[in-house]
């Protein structure tokens, strides 16, 4: 079984407050994951600090296994989520240990949740 990464280049965003959500969250970026791979890479332009990470999911259900989060300077911070995400849901808040380290890149070990044949949607977000 061959494995193919995608890389996602994705621009740092300025904060962006929902008004239904706690205050801080804002959105560093997005993919469609389409299954084609087991694994994504968002690559932050614009690198920011955050305490906590949130991953949401839109479209289709998504199995992901795990969330390496890279800093800089090499420090790597790598969390086990072994969730399925239907679409609508989220992640737990993820706690960083470095979260006074600026994020470099974080990248994604997912599977196939469904048999539907649609893109999921995944959304990553970052709280100050």
């Amino acid at each position: 079984m061959s494995t193919f990464l995608t890389i996602t280049a994705l621009k740092a965003q300025q904060p962006e407050v929902i008004a239904k959500d706690k205050a801080g969250w804002s959105k560093i970026g997005d993919a469609k994951v389409d299954f084609k791979s087991d694994k994504d890479k968002f690559i932050l332009i614009g690198k920011d600090k955050f305490k906590a990470l949130q991953v949401r999911n839109q479209d289709a259900a998504v199995h992901i296994e795990t969330m390496i989060v890279e800093f800089e300077g090499g420090t790597k911070e790598e969390i086990s989520l072994a969730s399925e995400l239907k679409s609508g849901e989220k992640s737990r808040e993820i706690e960083l240990k470095n979260g006074n380290t600026e994020i470099k890149n974080v990248t994604f070990l997912y599977r196939t949740a469904g048999e539907s044949g649609k893109k999921a949607k995944i959304e990553l977000w970052g709280l100050k």
